[in-house]
């Protein structure tokens, strides 16, 4: 079994930066791949960056260039470094793992991924 907990989401200026931060407990094996994900009022829950135990990355190409997905695997703990914030990135923030390797689109398809935190609000205001 894998618990994820997130935390950091905040309410920020246009422009600012954040660091969502997702501890995870159970064996690693089951988290092989992790991700960030977001859903905002209305609308669908949507994959922002993915991280493979191997290295391997995706991103959403709304947020490429902006955002950086990492982890320190002495802490148990994905990050999500988010900077040059836009109102449009105001949502729940979700951290999710799953058992499987996935790569590409793949990784940032909700259904993909079996274990599920219960998110954090990221507030994006001018």
């Amino acid at each position: 079994q894998v618990e994820l907990v997130e935390s950091g989401g905040d309410s920020v200026q246009t422009g600012g930066s954040l660091r969502l931060s997702c501890a995870a407990s159970g064996n690693t094996y089951s988290r092989r791949s992790m991700g960030w994900f977001r859903q905002a009022p209305g609308k669908e829950r949507e994959g922002v960056a993915a991280l493979t135990s191997a290295g391997s990355t995706t991103y959403a190409d709304s947020v490429k260039g902006r955002f950086t997905i990492s982890q320190d695997n002495s802490k148990n703990t994905l990050y999500l470094q988010m900077n040059s914030l836009k109102s449009e990135d105001t949502a729940m923030y979700y951290c999710a793992a799953d058992p499987k390797i996935l790569l590409g689109g793949w990784a940032l398809v909700s259904r993909d991924y079996k274990y599920w935190g219960q998110g954090t609000q990221v507030t994006v205001s001018s």
